[in-house]
């Protein structure tokens, strides 16, 4: 068998906050998925965005999900009354065929990258990676700087305002506000993950030649001197040149082959009769 990209035929699955970033129209078109499912498929890799679900054979658009998904939610109640039940009832189903399709998505793949900011909330992120880890599938997490310069710079311009500055610190409790400035991951997901498989970023920067990226956020992140330690892409851009990850032994204190790696040859029946 001839050697070919690790990356050239396999599945990705795209995880992470939906609901509770900034602009969901803003993600959908111009967001982390959307620049690296170009980098990915460039590559040969099939990509499930959620953002852009498959169609589903005979049943059309179950479970797609756009910017206006979650207006919805708007319609929750708390009454414990029989209006109040039906309305829970009905928001708790609409949105199965939604979960149904996105774990779909994460059993088909070969392998998960999550993104995980710690300063957003998000619910189906873990659920899709205690998923992708249950069946031994490699998950890639990126857990870029939390920073919030405009906040700091709110509060050193009303440092010599005592009620101000209380108003301001109130704010940042009840927002909490909280920066994470060398993107520490979440210890849950240390364990769940494994050590080698975090970034803080996705170094953008290096590829920028390649693809004709509008420029946003997602550069003002990661621009000097705020450049990620270890970025995403050139870890993918490794697998796209046949180096099988490692992973760090902690018994033999050294590294080993990442056998998470199970990126499984779909014709080798052919092949192997071939060979007869």
């Amino acid at each position: 068998m001839s050697a070919r990209s690790l990356l050239d035929g396999s599945t990705v699955y795209l995880s992470g906050p939906m609901d509770f970033v900034m602009s969901r129209e803003e993600e959908r078109r111009l967001g982390w998925r959307s620049r690296i499912s170009d980098v990915l498929e460039s590559w040969g890799t099939e990509v499930f965005d959620p953002w852009f679900k498959p169609l589903v054979r005979n049943l059309g658009r179950y479970g797609v999900e756009d910017e206006t998904t979650t207006e919805a939610r708007e319609a929750w109640v708390f009454e414990d009354t029989p209006e109040g039940a039906l309305a829970r009832s009905q928001l708790s189903g609409a949105f199965w065929p939604i979960m149904h399709v996105d774990l779909r998505m994460v059993d088909l793949s070969d392998f998960l990258i999550a993104c995980c900011p710690t300063n957003l909330y998000s619910v189906g992120t873990p659920h899709e990676i205690v998923v992708a880890r249950q069946q031994r599938k490699p998950v890639l997490v990126v857990s870029p700087q939390v920073r919030y310069p405009h906040w700091n710079e709110l509060r050193r311009r009303v440092a010599d305002d005592p009620e101000l500055s209380a108003l301001v610190e109130a704010a940042a409790h009840e927002g909490v506000v909280r920066e994470n400035l060398a993107g520490v991951p979440s210890q849950w997901y240390m364990t769940l993950v494994g050590s080698e498989s975090f970034f803080d970023g996705f170094g953008w920067a290096s590829f920028r030649d390649d693809f004709e990226w509008p420029t946003s956020y997602l550069d003002e992140r990661e621009a000097a001197p705020h450049e990620p330690v270890r970025p995403l892409l050139p870890y993918l851009d490794a697998l796209r040149h046949r180096r099988l990850p490692q992973r760090w032994d902690r018994t033999a204190n050294s590294y080993r082959d990442n056998d998470d790696w199970l990126l499984l040859e779909r014709r080798a029946r052919e092949e192997d009769e071939g060979r007869e």
